[in-house]
């Protein structure tokens, strides 16, 4: 025998060791069962008819993992349990709520289902008012480990800080697969139930293979159960789920030593995998030889036995699974005749329903102070009130408590308010967004921060699903978190800590991406960010938190500014100038410096970004220079120099103009960095250049 089937051999026992016992009574089996047979069904009917006529265009199976789901999913009964799923996660699905006709809708793409064809079909989630709720998944493999581990911190934090005695029992549980036990999320998420105590359930099917890769590549050995022994405040468990006796309780037990309050667990379940990964995968990578010992496992074949005769008799066993084959059947029909969905509507969802207008349109006037502060102060006293008089508001991230956050935004707020509600996490961009995401889902207002833009990049695609969520899930599901993220040159630069590739986020789709120039506005912008139904980048410039020209008095407490609306820093008649953040000051002395009447436009944010104030000014002046500190190519610019050119092209005496720094990071040496950094003296060379066209 080849050493995978020795190994399966050794981790999965054989159906003809199950014990003579009646079953436990624990659970419903008669429910069990019919669930069971109908996922079977599902398969089947997916497989060998719709796949092969292209009615579906992805098929994953979940052939072989349906016991231990239908089980796990019998338990979550929770007013506020919540499930992370993931591709093959079906049968559990089907559990808690998942119609057969939505399931055959998302697969085939219609109308109605789990997100009105915009989504792959098994990429799942399920909205619930009372009962457990499955967090939007992802395509991306390891994903939903930290987002449910924020949903799992979010039940402490409603039971412990707020006292909500509803949240007294609930639970937290992410499915995943032997692949996923590699991946940062998994390992993030890890560390964050552990380090916290969280009442999170990792569920690990093992089915020996990630497509056609081994288990034994994900983890030495393949059994992450043994290689996790020593871990702490973890309970670890292992369960063959093709024996009912023995995933029934190692399920039961896992479930109730959550809601005991002794989390978290993870729950290892050796499984086969009856199907390839995918209906494209021939499965060719396996032998003859393992293709009939996985088949030879078969959980339905050791679920028959188990309830035959205590539970039903052979003929309503067959009964039963006729009845789930044209359940299946009858759905399909239903299915069929849900139209396709709405074209016209495939942009909605983007953002909130009303785009945000709430706060995107909404100003409050400014209450300003006597004294002028910094922009870190704003930021600070913006986010103490917000957490003064929002208790649903947590603000976390690497050295934000004790130390105040290595910029010091967050001096202070740790002793004010307590380690609960402004607190340091591990060092872990990706834990850092997905627990964000996932206390947003449960309902919180997080603020976490980014110690350095550059230091985005391994949580980019957290960011990016945050981003889509609400499009993806056609608006069931959103997560309106704010991300501060420091960045930018400052008394020098350097290829790291200097980043700001704003441009990056503008691209990125359902984002807020706001950059402030001052105080003042940094405080009206952050708060109209916080109060957003749509998640956010805050990007603080290093240069500008203690700038002089940044400086100015604090607007008071109320003050919001709307979202999108650029401010016009100085008038003028002959050409525009289009900025933001750091290079707003630097545009406007040069202008002064020159002899010319140059207006200067500070956008304020680039997503959304004020197209109508821009357009307006170009047409007046009829020159156009856009002036940014991230590179040149393919920089937010770009997108500027095209829309005035398109939109304001009869009006235009010379060509749009960009300025901006050439395409290296940006240099230590602070003479190399002023020689690519746009400086006021460059800039007036610019605007001269500009005017004699």
């Amino acid at each position: 025998m080849s050493s995978v089937v020795t190994h399966l051999q050794h981790e999965v026992s054989t159906a003809n060791g199950l014990p003579a016992r009646e079953p436990d009574p624990r659970f419903d089996w008669k429910r069990v069962a019919q669930l069971f047979l109908t996922s079977r069904a599902l398969d089947d009917f997916e497989e060998t008819r719709l796949f092969p006529e292209k009615k579906i265009l992805y098929q994953f199976s979940a052939r072989g993992h349906e016991l231990g789901q239908i089980l796990l999913g019998s338990l979550l009964t929770g007013a506020h349990d919540a499930v992370s799923a993931y591709y093959r996660s079906r049968p559990l699905m089907l559990t808690l709520g998942l119609s057969v006709a939505d399931a055959l809708a998302s697969g085939m793409a219609r109308s109605g289902g789990i997100s009105e064809g915009r989504d792959i079909g098994v990429v799942f989630n399920l909205p619930r008012k009372n009962g457990p709720a499955v967090l939007p998944s992802a395509g991306g493999v390891g994903t939903q480990y930290t987002t449910n581990a924020g949903w799992a911190r979010a039940i402490v934090y409603y039971r412990d800080t707020l006292r909500d005695e509803a949240y007294r029992d609930s639970i937290a549980v992410v499915l995943g697969g032997d692949g996923s036990i590699a991946t940062n999320g998994f390992w993030s998420a890890l560390n964050t139930a552990t380090t916290q105590h969280l009442p999170m359930l990792f569920y690990i099917e093992d089915n020996g293979f990630s497509i056609s890769v081994p288990s034994t590549k994900q983890t030495p050995g393949g059994n992450i159960a043994a290689n996790l022994a020593s871990f702490r405040n973890l309970r670890i468990m292992s369960s063959d789920g093709c024996n009912p006796a023995e995933a029934a309780r190692a399920v039961h037990e896992a479930v109730t030593t959550l809601r005991g309050g002794y989390g978290p667990a993870l729950l290892r379940v050796t499984v086969p995998r009856l199907s390839g990964h995918s209906g494209q995968d021939t499965q060719a990578y396996k032998s003859p030889e393992l293709v009939a010992f996985e088949r030879a496992k078969d959980p339905l074949r050791a679920l028959k036995r188990y309830l035959i005769p205590a539970i039903f008799s052979e003929q309503e066993w067959n009964n039963l699974e006729w009845s789930a084959q044209e359940h299946v059947r009858a759905a399909f029909e239903e299915a069929l005749a849900c139209r396709q969905p709405d074209a016209s509507a495939v942009t909605q969802y983007v953002f909130a329903p009303d785009n945000g207008k709430g706060t995107r349109n909404r100003s409050e006037a400014a209450a300003p102070e006597r004294t002028r502060i910094n922009m870190l102060d704003a930021i600070r006293r913006t986010l103490e009130h917000e957490l003064t008089t929002n208790p649903k508001a947590l603000v976390f991230g690497e050295d934000v408590g004790p130390k105040g956050g290595v910029h010091a935004a967050t001096l202070g707020l740790q002793q004010k308010f307590g380690p609960d509600r402004v607190f340091d996490t591990s060092l872990s961009e990706e834990g850092i967004i997905g627990n964000a995401v996932g206390l947003a889902l449960a309902g919180l207002r997080p603020v976490a921060e980014i110690q350095f833009r550059k230091y985005a990049e391994p949580a980019t695609e957290q960011l990016n699903d945050c981003g889509t969520m609400r499009w993806r899930t056609a608006n069931k599901f959103a997560a309106p978190i704010v991300v501060r993220m420091p960045g930018g040159f400052s008394k020098c630069g350097d290829p790291w800590h200097s980043v700001s590739s704003e441009v990056t986020w503008a691209h990125a789709i359902g984002w807020q991406v706001i950059v402030p120039s001052n105080a003042e506005d940094a405080a009206g912008l952050l708060r109209s960010a916080l109060r957003s139904p749509n998640p956010s980048i805050f990007f603080e410039h290093r240069f500008l938190l203690d700038a002089a020209s940044a400086r100015r008095p604090y607007p008071g407490d109320n003050f919001i500014l709307p979202l999108g609306v650029a401010k016009k820093v100085q008038e003028g008649e002959r050409l525009t100038i289009i900025t933001w953040g750091a290079m707003v000051d630097r545009c406007a002395s040069a202008a002064r410096e020159t002899s010319a009447s140059v207006e200067v436009i500070d956008l304020r944010t680039i997503a959304p970004w004020d197209r109508d104030a821009v357009i307006e000014s170009v047409k007046k002046t009829r020159r156009c220079l856009v002036v940014h500190e991230d590179a040149l190519t393919a920089g937010f610019g770009a997108e500027i120099a095209a829309v005035v050119a398109r939109d304001a092209f009869l009006h235009l005496d010379a060509p749009v103009e960009r300025l901006a720094v050439t395409d290296i990071p940006l240099p230590y040496s602070v003479h190399l960095l002023n020689s690519v950094l746009p400086g006021v003296p460059m800039i007036a060379a610019k605007i001269e250049e500009v005017l004699a066209f």
